[in-house]
């Protein structure tokens, strides 16, 4: 567990200072060296979250990944959260000490046949249908059942609940800041 503890604070840092170094000079963070093998070798998708006074602030990710390996995802995933939110308008420098970082790093997805096997708590769903998808990441807080875990997912994508749709499920590491 503390080799992961190790882990979280780099990825979590590697987040925060990706933010910081946009705001400041307007381009993303160089890679910087000495950064552990797996955020350096391997391609996943990444999900940075930012919560300021427990609010979300901001959440951007992707579930394929976009960049040559997790240390690019996510700097670039941080800048769009910090930045890209449709949601919310881009982040102030001065908000940085407010915020709280999570960043999440996927599992490839897989298609479901049955309901029976999603858990909101454990698996994130991709709803599909064409083009339009709709992603919900797993253990979001107010989310507790299979149905609303889907339906929010389709609000997302613009599916109706009466349309045929494919449903994949995917499972994260969770890494946030210590408050």
């Amino acid at each position: 567990m503390e080799e992961n503890n190790e882990l979280g604070k780099i990825i979590t840092s590697l987040a925060r200072k990706s933010i910081e170094y946009y705001l400041k000079e307007g381009r993303y963070l160089p890679l910087p060296s000495g950064l552990p093998p797996y955020l350096l070798n391997e391609r996943r998708g990444v999900f940075v979250s930012l919560k300021k006074r427990g609010n979300l602030r901001g959440c951007i990710g992707t579930y394929i990944p976009q960049h040559e390996n997790i240390a690019q995802e996510i700097i670039h995933n941080a800048v769009s959260a910090a930045t890209q939110d449709p949601r919310f308008p881009p982040l102030q420098e001065e908000e940085l000490p407010l915020l709280n970082i999570s960043v999440d790093i996927l599992s490839s997805p897989e298609k479901v046949n049955s309901l029976e096997e999603l858990d909101p708590k454990k698996y994130g769903v991709i709803v599909e249908r064409g083009w339009r998808k709709g992603l919900l990441l797993p253990d979001i807080e107010g989310v507790d059942t299979v149905g609303e875990q889907i339906r929010i997912a389709l609000a997302k994508a613009g599916i109706s609940p009466h349309e045929k749709f494919n449903i994949y499920r995917f499972t994260v590491d969770r890494y946030e800041e210590e408050s």
